[in-house]
């Protein structure tokens, strides 16, 4: 075989690779994971932990994945406004969340805006419904990219990664609220 056969053995197989990688990378674009948990506790103690910030350090997985990780709060905690903001991974995780939204004892709405080691602006929305077995609690996390880093989310399994850090995250908040209650 010469060396022209093989760069466009090459080539035809890079080509399909992108083509596959994008193809694959569309349905990448926009990203939406809805993830329930049952607390035992109160609806105001469920509620609470959610909504005043300075709970997040106990129920967060980020927290869990980087102990060393620095954060703060600012604005008044609890209310439309306040931020957890957060510097990781020896400054290569910075970002912070904000509550933009307070239906009282029902909804909490956060949009997110991480800046490394990626840009994005995911939400959070977490609805809280008493059942018979305790608080139900559904988070709903959404995130819009575009292609390219799509493309490179699909290379590295960012989607599975997000589901798992997000169940993770209830299970952790299940656990503060128990433990506390």
């Amino acid at each position: 075989m010469n060396k022209k056969m093989i760069f466009i053995g090459l080539a035809i197989v890079i080509v399909a690779f992108i083509g596959f990688g994008l193809y694959k990378a569309s349905g990448l674009t926009s990203i939406q994971i809805v993830q329930t948990t049952t607390i035992k506790g109160s609806k105001e103690e469920v509620f609470d932990m959610v909504r005043y910030l300075k709970n997040f350090p106990k129920w967060s997985p980020f927290l869990a994945q980087d102990p060393a990780q620095k954060y703060e709060v600012k604005g008044t905690d609890g209310n439309v406004g306040a931020q957890y903001h957060w510097n990781g991974n020896g400054g290569k995780d910075i970002g912070y969340q904000e509550i933009v939204k307070i239906d009282m004892l029902n909804f909490i709405g956060l949009k997110c805006d991480i800046q490394k080691p990626f840009e994005a602006q995911p939400t959070f929305e977490y609805t809280f419904k008493e059942t018979p077995n305790g608080i139900e609690v559904t988070q709903d996390f959404k995130v819009n990219s575009e292609l390219v880093p799509a493309f490179f989310m699909w290379l590295g399994g960012a989607k599975q990664g997000m589901e798992t850090t997000n169940k993770q995250g209830l299970d952790l908040l299940k656990k503060a609220v128990e433990k506390e209650g």
